[in-house]
């Protein structure tokens, strides 16, 4: 695989991870931690009888979401450097790129309209090269 596209691979990987667990974080560890338990700051309601771990301020589920996450989306910024070096994009695009990771959603909304680019890219450039040069 040539490096251009590796780091764009890798680009698309790491976004469909980090979007997974930010979804994750955002919507399941985020409030059993602060919304369901008797140690949640803002409980709505108790936990359930023998799940009491998973839900309130000591919740182990954002131990294993939030950490990774974290780690991840590091990765994630790395990695849209190295693509926004490789294809020259501007400062507000690179920017843009690693901020909608941290939004539910947006991540994978802005992967998907940049792979959609990145083939017609490729597909404008192959057929470029099939075109024969007229001489004369």
């Amino acid at each position: 695989m040539e490096k251009k596209r590796l780091a764009f691979t890798l680009y698309r990987v790491l976004a469909y991870v980090a979007g997974i667990f930010l979804l994750l974080l955002a919507f399941v560890a985020m409030p059993a931690k602060y919304l369901v338990g008797e140690t949640a700051p803002f409980s709505l309601m108790p936990a359930p009888a023998g799940m009491e771990r998973l839900f309130g301020a000591d919740s182990v589920l954002m131990m294993a979401v939030a950490i990774p996450h974290g780690y991840i989306y590091m990765l994630y910024v790395l990695v849209v450097i190295w693509v926004a070096l490789e294809r020259r994009w501007g400062a507000g695009r690179t920017l843009w790129v690693a901020v909608a990771g941290t939004i539910p959603f947006v991540g994978l909304i802005v992967e998907h309209r940049l792979a959609k680019a990145e083939k017609a890219s490729e597909r404008r450039a192959r057929q470029g090269e099939e075109v024969p040069v007229a001489e004369g």
